[in-house]
């Protein structure tokens, strides 16, 4: 006999990127029993863009025995980057889905499938998946970031996300850490992320390989001499055969981030700090270096006592903070 899978507890997770619509189903211990992905229509039509995240819902569904494909879940919740307001369910205006200006996505999803929905930035609700079923459970303050493409942040106190008083709260990478730093692309000077995002550190990479002797990096090989096609991803492979360059560049970054965390620390006092994304679990070895490395950027004189932690949820971290919204 099958066995349902699922149960009134269940949750629909959905990450809605740029490029593409993941959804999943989740139950209610956090664990991610099914998976569908659908491509994002981001620069079409609002509507075109709304029917890559049904069918993405459809197709899950459509993995279920036919009796649960209707069946009451516990709520639908969506996953999008922002700015958005996570009171409305409305998409404002978010730079990678220009399909989307002031929609009101919570409430068209929630008039076609009759289920509760709720909206949040990724970052914000892969923090809440995080302190209810990954790496920050049994914790009250948690700070969360997401190192890859960009530096998200988001902020749980009691179990709830602190949206501040116009729901724009969390923004930590931009945070501002050197005033004549480079330009970061939200217009700020001297953003973290514009120092210790992936671009970033490719960036630093390319700069470093194109001096003198470079060509003895393990780094310069893997792209066969094409400095254009360095990455981060380039230089945590070199960095993972032992390259001595790749090994300085990633110790620069750590700099920056532990001078950013030191920030965090003093304004936040949390009792954890998790970190996800492609660049974090490059870092991961260097953890220990930024949690000691704190009290010499904080006042606070335990500093050194939170844990530094990698996230639970990889891939899957828009999915289950879909679903953490709904729990």
């Amino acid at each position: 006999m099958t066995q349902p899978i699922g149960n009134e507890t269940s949750i629909i997770g959905v990450d809605i990127g740029g490029t593409k619509v993941a959804a999943g189903l989740v139950d209610g211990n956090g664990k991610i029993l099914l998976h569908a992905r659908q491509p994002m229509v981001a620069a079409g039509e609002p509507e075109d863009a709304l029917k890559a995240v049904t069918t993405a819902i459809d197709s899950l569904l459509s993995q279920l025995p036919a009796a649960q494909a209707k069946r009451e879940f516990q709520g639908i919740g969506l996953c999008a980057p922002g700015p958005l307001d996570p009171q409305t369910g409305v998409v404002i205006n978010p730079p990678n889905l220009p399909c989307w200006r002031n929609f009101p996505l919570a409430a068209k999803v929630a008039d076609i499938y009759h289920l509760p929905v709720k909206l949040d930035n990724d970052a914000n609700a892969a923090a809440l998946a995080e302190t209810r079923w990954g790496a920050a459970r049994g914790f009250n303050y948690v700070f969360y970031t997401t190192i890859g493409t960009g530096i998200g942040t988001g902020i749980v106190f009691d179990r709830r996300i602190y949206h501040g008083h116009t729901g724009a709260a969390g923004e930590g990478g931009h945070m501002t850490i050197d005033f004549r730093g480079p330009i970061c692309g939200c217009g700020k000077p001297g953003c973290i992320e514009a120092f210790a995002a992936g671009p970033a550190i490719a960036a630093r990479a390319r700069a470093r390989l194109a001096a003198v002797h470079s060509s003895r990096s393990l780094m310069h090989d893997l792209v066969q001499g094409k400095l254009e096609d360095v990455t981060s991803e380039t230089v945590g492979k070199a960095f993972a055969s032992g390259d001595a360059l790749a090994g300085d560049i990633l110790h620069e970054i750590v700099g920056f981030l532990t001078v950013w965390l030191g920030n965090v620390v003093d304004l936040l006092d949390p009792d954890i700090i998790v970190m996800g994304g492609g660049v974090a679990a490059v870092l991961e070895k260097f953890f220990d270096e930024i949690r000691h490395g704190l009290p010499q950027w904080c006042v606070n004189p335990r500093a050194s006592e939170i844990p530094l932690r990698m996230a639970h949820y990889g891939a899957d971290a828009g999915i289950a903070g879909g679903a953490a919204l709904c729990a």
